[in-house]
């Protein structure tokens, strides 16, 4: 069984929502971690908010190591109507995505990745479908916007599984599902 994996970024007090508007630490190690997460994923999971959003700049961008990885990269975009812009390597699904995506953990492949994406990660978290957290935690606090957490209910067991720090303050932290 393929493991889903979601990448987020946030902020002390949770925040997911525009990490651009808090998220300072762009050294070594968070595009070493980045890197490492993304060379075991096969297939990407987007909500179509950040489909839209990255569409406009990923393509042309030249931001390594994710800007080969999201354009070469088959990404599953849920939606109900089709997007207005054409990405490369785009699968458009308009069936839930649970049941989508408890299908595809059952195929062949790498991990499947979740990046950005708030809604449709906490659909995720609340059915259970994500394997493994790999959260960017910046050292500031955002103060207002959507929360990755909320609405998600209680999930008492994870486990830490890694933890480093970087120059900045910035936590890579790993968590582990454990039914």
């Amino acid at each position: 069984m393929r493991n889903v994996v979601l990448y987020e970024l946030l902020s002390l007090d949770g925040v997911a929502e525009e990490p651009g508007d808090w998220m300072h630490d762009s050294g070594r190690p968070i595009f070493d971690n980045l890197a490492g997460i993304i060379e075991r994923q096969d297939d990407i999971l987007l909500g179509r908010g950040t489909y839209d959003y990255w569409a406009g700049y990923w393509p042309t961008s030249d931001v390594e190591p994710f800007a080969s990885f999201i354009n070469q990269t088959p990404k599953h975009v849920f939606t109900s109507s089709p997007p207005d812009q054409e990405w490369a390597n785009t699968v458009v699904v308009d069936r839930p995505a649970t049941e989508y995506v408890a299908e595809l953990k059952r195929s062949d492949g790498g991990d499947i990745g979740i990046h950005g994406s708030i809604t449709l990660a906490q659909s995720l978290l609340s059915a259970g479908l994500v394997d493994e957290l790999r959260l960017v935690v910046s050292a500031a606090i955002a103060g207002s916007g959507r929360r990755l957490f909320d609405g998600v209910g209680r999930h008492p067991m994870l486990e830490l599984v890694a933890s480093e720090h970087t120059p900045q303050g910035t936590l890579l932290l790993t968590y582990s599902r454990h039914d």
